[in-house]
């Protein structure tokens, strides 16, 4: 064993258990669990003496102080085994044990429960009625971590990776192959079990299939990459969700990553999730800043690569790729919007928690600072959303558009909801045949000359999705280009989020 902290890998392999991890017997009989820090464990003493003069089969757990109380032949468990396995939540605490089970709990000193599990009448009469008990050790926030590490650290099923006394775990994570090129959070088993926290999900859970190499991922895998991207638990049920959206055959997550165009996931939250874990919709909602945001986009990519075995230069063969495939998340301004969220458009009800993920590019700004009717806005965003890819191909791609506080206002107050806008949106992207053929304009790249006479959308029908979100001064919008549509190509997936 080294000094350096251990890093907890990917790959699936059952740790055998150890004494520590295993649930230790309690002797039958009357069972406390005291500390000496704790004004009513000191107060209780002569009711402790008490059961054990009156013949009871005691038996003393001390978290603190090996030889508290003195007199009682007390038994260690500074190590606080016992108090962690049998969920000792406040000391003091007294169980009656039969045949190895627990079966009855009384918790702080209430003389009335005493009697009745210890069965002696009469019990500490010069004490007071009632007092409460103080906080295990067992349960100390400063603990917590460690604790469920050592002694629950049997769930975790991936290989332990020990590192070198004189090792930097930054360099050794980069030297192995598991960071994106930003430096990782080391995935300690400590960390881990905290990451498992955010989540009622089973450790050992399969969640997805990642590919491209197809390998089963669990919850735990899933929170070992969220853990080195610098997640919070309370973040894990948004990756664990968005994990499984881009398993999908829909989403195409291996033909995203294999095509050499630059596009990757972006996501989108949706629902009071949102603000729980301090989500950005606001001011630079698409940028830096936000650890929620930054850091949920960067779990679903290090799982794709650790687990999936997307990596760059290998199977990801983006020509150029993109900033956003380093992460792309973002919450959208639900509050504030004049429309009904993207996650209603996908057919959830408002105020459940989703994450759709779009194959996109990375965002373009849209400038127009002077429209003020929506007519004049629509045929601006049209103008642009044309050359999406390029302004001579239609069909083959969709694109989410990320309307600005202040141009939805203009909208708004015209009284347009988001299916006028779309309206308004596909008809200013009706393009004559003729300006898309091969050739038009001296361009080479094109459509076939047959489509010269066709009249030709530039999107599908529903292949614009619409989301509110931006700070709220500026006259802008951004477009997110999207990758290949179809069947050959990646759907918008929307996923909801469980606990």
């Amino acid at each position: 064993m080294s000094n350096a902290p251990p890093v907890a890998g990917s790959v699936g392999a059952t740790p055998e258990a150890t004494p520590e991890t295993e649930r230790p017997a309690l002797p039958d009989g009357v069972v406390a669990f005291v500390k000496r820090d704790c004004p009513t464990c000191v107060t209780l003493l002569p009711a402790l003496a008490q059961l054990r003069a009156a013949g009871v089969a005691l038996t003393i757990y001390t978290q603190d102080d090996p030889v508290f109380p003195e007199g009682l032949d007390p038994t260690d468990d500074t190590s606080l085994r016992r108090s962690w396995h049998y969920d000792i939540e406040a000391v003091p605490t007294l169980l009656r044990v039969e045949k190895g089970s627990e079966v009855e709990r009384a918790v702080g000193w209430q003389r009335g429960e005493w009697e009745a599990l210890s069965g002696v009448t009469d019990l500490g009469l010069d004490l007071p009625e009632w007092r409460p008990g103080c906080g295990s050790l067992s349960v100390d926030p400063d603990r917590e971590a460690e604790l469920a590490a050592r002694f629950g650290g049997s769930v975790l099923r991936a290989r332990r990776v020990e590192l070198g006394a004189a090792e930097d775990p930054f360099e050794a994570m980069w030297n192995r192959g598991w960071s994106d090129g930003l430096p990782l959070v080391p995935p300690t088993a400590e960390r881990v079990m905290q990451m498992l926290g955010g989540t009622t999900r089973k450790p050992d859970e399969v969640v997805a299939v990642v590919p491209p190499n197809l390998a089963p991922c669990s919850v735990e895998k899933i929170a070992i990459n969220a853990v080195m991207a610098g997640c919070r638990p309370e973040y894990l049920p948004v990756v664990i969700a968005a994990v499984e959206a881009a398993c999908t055959d829909a989403f195409n997550m291996h033909g995203l990553l294999a095509t050499t165009m630059g596009a990757g996931p972006v996501l989108v939250v949706n629902g009071p999730i949102r603000r729980v874990i301090g989500m950005n919709a606001g001011i630079n909602a698409l940028g830096q800043g936000n650890r929620a945001n930054l850091t949920i986009g960067r779990a679903l990519q290090l799982v794709v690569r650790n687990v999936g075995g997307g990596l760059p230069g290998e199977v990801d063969r983006a020509t150029f790729g993109n900033p956003g495939k380093l992460s792309f998340c973002f919450a959208e301004d639900e509050e504030d919007s004049p429309w009904t969220p993207l996650s209603t458009d996908l057919g959830f009800d408002a105020g459940i928690d989703t994450v759709t993920l779009f194959p996109g590019e990375g965002p373009r700004n849209v400038v127009d600072q002077i429209s003020r009717t929506p007519e004049s806005l629509a045929r601006s965003l049209a103008v642009n959303l044309r050359t999406v890819q390029h302004p001579k191909m239609a069909m083959a791609f969709d694109c989410m558009l990320v309307i600005g506080p202040e141009h939805a206002r203009v909208f708004h107050q015209a009284g347009w909801d988001k299916a006028k806008l779309l309206e308004a949106l596909h008809a200013n992207l009706m393009l004559p045949g003729r300006e898309l053929i091969r050739g038009a304009d001296g361009i080479e790249e094109g459509l076939p000359e047959a489509l010269r006479d066709a009249t030709i959308p530039k999107f599908r029908p529903g292949g614009i999705l619409i989301v509110h979100a931006g700070g709220r001064a500026g006259l802008f919008s951004a477009i997110i280009g999207g990758w290949v549509n179809g069947d050959k190509g990646s759907q918008p997936v929307i996923q909801e989020i469980h606990a």
